[in-house]
C-alpha cells in the first residue's frame, strides 16, 4: 500500500516536564497519521504532502518528517512563508491550543495542481481533513478537492477525517458545508461523535455514520471518547467497547493514532472490527503520555 498524507504540519510547543517550561516538536492532525502509520506498517510507503517555508525552522520541519520514516518528496517550498506555531495547554488532560498560523506556508498546499496531481498518481490512499480544508481558501479549497474527486474515480481510495475546528472557519454554516464536501468525495470518513453532535446535532453515533454514508463513505468510524465506537461497513454495523484507562495525560493526536491504526489495516485486509480494536488500544498508549508523537510497539497493541 502506498500511502499520501496531505495537510499541515506545525512546530509544536508542549508542555515540558520543568514548570512552565515548553519542548519543541512538529505535529498536526494528518501528519501525526501519517507519522503512526510508518510506525505500525514500516513496510509501507508512507508520504507527506504539504508546503514549507525556505527558513531554518521549516528545515527542521522536514527533517522531522524524514526522521519519522515519511518520504517528503511531495513538500513545496513557498520562499516567502514559514510554518505555522501552536502551543498547547494541559487541564486534568485535556488539551487547549494557541496558535500562530497566520503566515503558514501549508495554506497555499494547492497553489499547484499538477503537484498535487502526481502525488496522487503515485499513491493507493489519500488521506486528508477538516484542518486540510480549512486552512486553504476557497479556490484551494475547490482545486483539492477536484483532484481528490479524479483520484477516485481513477481508483484511489479516499480517506477522510472531518476534524471538526470552528476557529478556523469564517462561521459554522462554513465549516459544517465544505466538511461535507469532503465527505462527498471519500470513501472512508472518521468522525468523531462529540464535534459532529455539536456541529450537525446528530442524535447519536449512528445518526453520524448515516449522514457520512449517505455522503458516499462505503466505510464510517465513528469516535466516541471512551465509549463504543461506532462503525458502518457497506450494510455491516456494529459498535467495539473501549477498553477502559487508569488515567488521561495528554489527549493529543488521541484521534490521529486512532484514524492510522485503521488505515494500517487496510495494508493486509485486517477486518474493521480487528482494527478498531488495535486503534483503541493505541489511542489509549497515546493519552497516557505527553505530547501528539509517542514510541509505539506495534506488537504490544495485538496482545
Amino acid at each position: 500500500m502506498r500511502f499520501l498524507a496531505i495537510g499541515e504540519c506545525m512546530a509544536e510547543l508542549a508542555p515540558a516536564v520543568t514548570a512552565d517550561g515548553f519542548s519543541l516538536g512538529f505535529a498536526g492532525d494528518t501528519f501525526n497519521t501519517a507519522w503512526y502509520l510508518a510506525r505500525l506498517r514500516p513496510e509501507t510507503s508512507v508520504s507527506f504532502f504539504t508546503a514549507i517555508g525556505a527558513d531554518a525552522i521549516s528545515q527542521k520541519l522536514r527533517d522531522a518528517i524524514t526522521a519519522g520514516g515519511i518520504d517528503d518528496s511531495h513538500v513545496q517550498v513557498v520562499p516567502d512563508r514559514t510554518i505555522g506555531l501552536y502551543m498547547i495547554s494541559l487541564d486534568n488532560g485535556e488539551r487547549s491550543f494557541s496558535y500562530w498560523r497566520s503566515q503558514s506556508a501549508a495554506r497555499q498546499l494547492a497553489a499547484d495542481p499538477q503537484a498535487l496531481e502526481r502525488a496522487m498518481d503515485q499513491t493507493d490512499v489519500i488521506y486528508f481533513s477538516g484542518i486540510t480544508l480549512a486552512i486553504l481558501d476557497p479556490a484551494s479549497r475547490e482545486t483539492l478537492l477536484a483532484a481528490l474527486r479524479h483520484a477516485r474515480a481513477a481508483g484511489k481510495t479516499v480517506a477522510f477525517d472531518p476534524n471538526l475546528r470552528p476557529r478556523l472557519w469564517a462561521d459554522p454554516a462554513e465549516m459544517t458545508r465544505v466538511v461535507m464536501q469532503g465527505a462527498a468525495v471519500s470513501d472512508i470518513a472518521l468522525p468523531s461523535f462529540e464535534d459532529e453532535a455539536s456541529w450537525f446535532g446528530d442524535n447519536d453515533p449512528e445518526a453520524t455514520a448515516a449522514r457520512y454514508a449517505d455522503a458516499g463513505a462505503s466505510t464510517v468510524v465513528v469516535k466516541n471518547g471512551a465509549d463504543p465506537v461506532f462503525y458502518r461497513q457497506g450494510d455491516v454495523h456494529g459498535s467495539a467497547a473501549v477498553p477502559a484507562l487508569q488515567s488521561i495525560v495528554d489527549t493529543t493526536a488521541a484521534g490521529d493514532s486512532f484514524n492510522a491504526a485503521i488505515l494500517a489495516g487496510m495494508d493486509d485486509n485486517t477486518p474493521l472490527t480487528h482494527s478498531i480494536t488495535r486503534a483503541c488500544r493505541l489511542a489509549g498508549s497515546v493519552v497516557q503520555s505527553k505530547g501528539a508523537l509517542i514510541p509505539v510497539d506495534s506488537d504490544g497493541l495485538d496482545r
